[in-house]
């Protein structure tokens, strides 16, 4: 799981101002950073459908974020999507 360090070290990296913890990029890089654990998890744990429920919870939930930021601030939106690699 994300550790406290770790969760502040990303939001130090896609803030937007010095006292940023909720702007979409944060919260993007936080779910991205969540959803690669738990892709490495199901290499070993093939058949945990539970957590499986969860993963698709929070990709549809960081694909609504990008929606709303790709249409509210494009040029915001690229710079994340380069940053995180998301697309390819």
């Amino acid at each position: 799981m994300l550790s406290k360090e770790e969760k502040s070290k990303i939001i130090k990296n896609n803030r937007t101002h010095a006292s940023d913890t909720g702007s979409p990029e944060v919260q993007i890089a936080i779910m991205t950073n969540r959803i690669n654990y738990l892709a490495k998890h199901f290499e070993n744990h093939k058949k945990d459908f539970h957590t499986r429920t969860g993963l698709m919870r929070l990709v549809g939930q960081r694909k609504r974020l990008l929606e709303y930021l790709k249409k509210k601030d494009p040029p915001r939106y690229e710079k994340l999507i380069k940053k995180l690699k998301l697309r390819k």
